[in-house]
């Protein structure tokens, strides 16, 4: 008897955890990755395609909307290298080789 009080209590806490978090999610006073996009929706940003050149420099192939752009990441921060034409997104890596050069 004491058990089922007990997890009882855990699963009210829970859901009462739950509630709260949905609620602020709601008002955009917390970000959560749960039911940003409906289903059939495409992200507005969205990495095609990541190179890693040393441990902490690495190309990254970013669609932007129609937007197809080459970042740099690299510990002082970050570098647009180029925007390229969207042509050559069905292979991942051949459309990062062809936007370097």
């Amino acid at each position: 008897m004491e058990l089922a009080r007990q997890l009882g209590a855990v699963a009210l806490v829970l859901g009462l955890l739950a509630l709260i978090i949905r609620a602020l999610a709601r008002r955009r006073l917390i970000w959560t990755p749960l039911g940003r996009r409906r289903t059939g929706q495409r992200a507005a940003f969205e990495v095609v395609d990541r190179l890693a050149l040393a441990p902490q420099h690495t190309l990254h192939l970013v669609r932007v909307g129609p937007r197809l752009l080459v970042v740099a990441c690299h510990p002082s921060g970050t570098t647009l290298l180029s925007e390229c034409e969207p042509a050559g997104l069905g292979a991942r890596a051949p459309a990062l080789e062809e936007a370097l050069g």
